[in-house]
């Protein structure tokens, strides 16, 4: 940062040093799973509960139990009820202002203050903010916070349980800038309007807005040649709102924001700053593996690095509004975002979820979700809702289990839930009145919804509510596009949905397996696995290849969001129990890049590309399917010891990987790329041994937590692809989750041992220090973090 804007930003702060300062509020909370009326009371004696520091998630402390009634589909962990309270001292004053801000608490929040209850909350997903100076006493205050995540199952997916995000304690003067008050629009010609809505409390007063530039430098509310925001140049520019009585400043807030245009259209797709591009996008879930929902910068950003590092562009804040730290990553490091707000409108998925709150709550929801986040750069288009079952005039899966229910979305309708010609149903003027309440605070970006009805007729699509038609899957049907919705843009929200799990294959891979072969069937393989060939997906889907031959091949095609970029917990399709986390991901439940990834990243990127799988431990004689993603390159060749099984060359621009069906025989595989009959590069897999000893490296290190990859190799250092050994950590840092990809491994999250999954598994630590491991029969290995 340049010496200018440091100075800049020291002289805007003493000038606000007695006005808004805002601080995290996330440490000294104590917490326990129980419930009393007498746990909000200010003399309530909490010295007996659990000591910590928010975020926090309880759920992912439990044990995976059949029992729990979140069942497989929201991850078979606990629920429950839990109180959190913490003891703060203030010196209150006259003049001041006191607000309390939580970025997330799932779900059913109560927040008291002093014993007094100052809000309640239901959904589990909406940022919120009280002002709490009426209930604040000079001195010693307690705020308790009780947390009810009981009624399950009331979510498709994992949802954790606690205050999960980050909590900010602000203090203002009486004349402040209002909660998400500041609302910045920066026109791609260098024009920046910025409107704030202002608690004066009858004084007067003046707004003065200031422009700087990356470096700090002041650039005025009219930007000469701006710098556009990309998704390769994420550039930022700052906005300083002030708010003046008297002639002081009062109050200071700061925006963030970017220049760009973008525009949706219905014949060549997506374009952004002039550029035709695709959104090569993924839908993301809201947890972090075995650390779940609660929300850590530094697992969120290794999620992000390796994402972009695949390729990926655009990511879907599936199926509800976002941490707020995403969007700022998401912003500076040039992604772009469909933000989302519902699941579910009136009619229900699951037993308890948020329909039961939708008529009450919904309109503040909405408005809270477009209030918080239209500031950012990153963020080009609305979701109003995915797969609602408004969609037809009557679809009920009330009576279903959660999995049926999951199946049944995306299975069809009869074309008599659909609308009629002329007809303006309740779910379209529901549809509009959606789309109204984003118009009112917003109408820079495009609305559209996660559709899995492909018809016009969908109720969604006759109303005026959607800007962007929206396919959640259905490619078979893009070809009717231009057809069917004449003049209207086009992209897949949702799509793919294959099914994969890290180092498993079936074969022969050219055979490519429906799980479940029809929504009311049910699926079943002792493996409880997915092949990790592109070769197996769910009953409405496709495999990543099929449906990007579609969006690559297409113009009017905006482009995709893929489901997943990452597995997540629970969605376990195609089984249940014990299976408790998803299939879905491009990358596993750990973090490790499952083969696919190397498909896109040979596609969507401008990297060399050479991925040869399987692995090479095989039965003697086995027939073995190696598959190959290659890019920059006009052929590659397989060895096996030395001997070559044939050149493959791709046949055009919708073939994606090779092949070669060999026979198994212990030692060497290689493959070799050529261009212009050139070797530009190889890749080599060796028949591993019996495990010798095991290899720790540093997978991704952040501020405060590391990851550690554990792999169990033989005496020459090749991973052991069938090791499933015991492994024990030993640290004097913390541990704070432990994880292998394993969808079905029934092992804590929290613990400090975990099995190796195909000769592999994780531990992420928080702070320094060294890391010990340890397994039966192998010497302990050591890593300094």
């Amino acid at each position: 940062m340049h010496r200018f804007f440091t100075l800049a930003c020291a002289i805007g702060c003493m000038l606000t040093a007695q006005a808004r300062d805002r601080q995290n509020f996330d440490n000294g909370w104590r917490f326990v799973l129980a419930d009393s009326a007498q746990m909000s009371k200010t003399d309530y004696h909490d010295t007996h509960w659990r000591a910590l520091n928010l975020p926090h998630d309880w759920a992912v402390e439990g044990d995976f139990l059949c029992s729990n009634p979140s069942g497989a589909g929201g991850g078979a962990l606990p629920g429950g009820i839990g109180w959190y309270r913490k003891t703060f001292n203030l010196q209150k004053k006259q003049g001041e202002r006191y607000f309390i801000e939580f970025d997330g608490v799932y779900m059913n929040a109560r927040v008291y203050i002093n014993g007094k209850e100052v809000g309640y909350r239901p959904y589990g997903y909406s940022s919120f903010e009280y002002d709490i100076t009426p209930y604040l006493t000079a001195g010693r205050n307690v705020v308790a916070v009780r947390v009810d995540n009981s009624d399950q199952p009331n979510s498709r997916w994992y949802s954790g349980c606690g205050i999960y995000r980050h909590v900010w304690f602000t203090k203002t003067a009486d004349v402040h800038v209002k909660h998400w008050g500041v609302h910045v629009v920066a026109n791609p010609d260098g024009r920046i309007s910025v409107t704030a809505d202002v608690e004066s409390q009858g004084k007067a007063y003046k707004v003065r807005n200031q422009v700087f530039d990356a470096q700090g430098r002041a650039v005025g509310l009219k930007v000469r040649r701006p710098h556009l925001w990309s998704v390769d140049d994420p550039y930022i520019y700052k906005v300083r709102t002030q708010v003046l009585v008297g002639g002081k400043v009062v109050d200071e807030v700061w925006t963030n924001t970017g220049f760009r245009s973008f525009r949706f259209d219905a014949k060549t797709g997506f374009w952004l700053n002039g550029k035709n591009m695709k959104l090569n996008g993924v839908c993301e879930h809201h947890d972090f593996g075995c650390l779940g929902a609660v929300v850590n910068e530094d697992a969120m950003h290794r999620k992000l690095v390796r994402l972009k590092e695949m390729g990926v562009n655009a990511i879907r804040s599936s199926h509800n509004p976002p941490a707020p730290e995403l969007l700022n990553m998401c912003d500076t490091m040039g992604l772009i975002v469909m933000d989302e707000s519902f699941d579910m409108w009136h009619r229900r998925k699951t037993q308890n979820d948020y329909a039961r709150f939708f008529d009450e709550w919904h309109e503040r929801d909405l408005a809270d979700l477009i209030l918080r986040d239209r500031n950012h750069p990153s963020i080009l288009m609305w979701s109003i809702g995915n797969e609602v079952l408004e969609q037809w005039s009557y679809a009920d899966a009330d009576t279903l289990t959660l999995e049926q229910a999951n199946l049944i979305l995306n299975a069809g309708h009869d074309a008599s839930t659909l609308a009629k010609d002329g007809e303006t149903s309740i779910n379209t003027l529901l549809a509009d009145h959606l789309a109204d309440i984003v118009r009112r605070y917003d109408t820079t970006r495009p609305i559209t919804a996660g559709c899995n009805e492909p018809s016009p007729n969908n109720h969604l699509f006759k109303g005026k509510a959607l800007d962007i038609v929206g396919f959640n899957y259905h490619h078979q049907g893009i070809k009717d596009v231009p057809k069917n919705f004449p003049g209207r843009p086009f992209i897949m929200t949702e799509s793919v949905s294959a099914l994969q799990t890290t180092g498993f294959y079936t074969m022969p891979s050219d055979s490519v397996i429906k799980a479940p072969k029809e929504w009311w069937l049910p699926y079943t393989d002792p493996s409880f696995k997915c092949s990790s060939y592109d070769n197996m997906h769910a009953s409405w889907s496709s495999t990543h290849e099929e449906t990007w031959d579609v969006v690559k091949h297409t113009p009017y095609v905006g482009g995709q969001f893929i489901w997943t970029g990452f597995d997540y917990i629970g969605e376990p399709t195609p089984y249940s129990y014990p299976a408790r986390s998803s299939y879905f991901g491009i990358i596993d439940l750990a973090g490790q890049p499952k083969d696919v990834y190397y498909m896109y990243q040979s596609e969507w990127t401008n990297r060399p590309v050479l991925h040869l799988f399987p692995h090479w431990n095989w039965l003697d004689g086995e027939q073995i399917d190696m598959w190959c993603y290659y890019n920059q390159a006009d052929e590659v060749e397989l060895y096996i010891n030395g001997k070559s099984q044939g050149v493959r060359r791709k046949a055009d621009s919708h073939q994606y990987h090779v092949m070669w069906r060999v026979t198994f025989e212990p030692g060497e595989v290689k493959v070799v790329a050529r261009k212009d009959g050139k070797e530009v590069r190889q890749q080599t897999i060796h028949t591993a041994g019996q495990p010798h000893h095991l290899q720790l490296s540093i997978d991704y290190q952040g501020k405060n937590t590391t990851f550690v990859k554990v792999e169990v190799v033989d005496e020459n250092g090749n991973r052991c692809p069938r090791a499933e050994n015991q492994v024990f950590f030993d640290t004097d840092a913390t541990i704070i989750g432990v994880d292998n990809g394993n969808q079905t491994s029934l092992e804590r999250f929290k613990d400090n041992k975990r099995k190796a999954f195909f000769g592999r598994c994780f531990v992420v630590l928080d702070g320094h220090g060294t890391l010990k491991a340890k397994s039966y029969g192998l010497p302990t290995a050591t890593i300094k973090l």
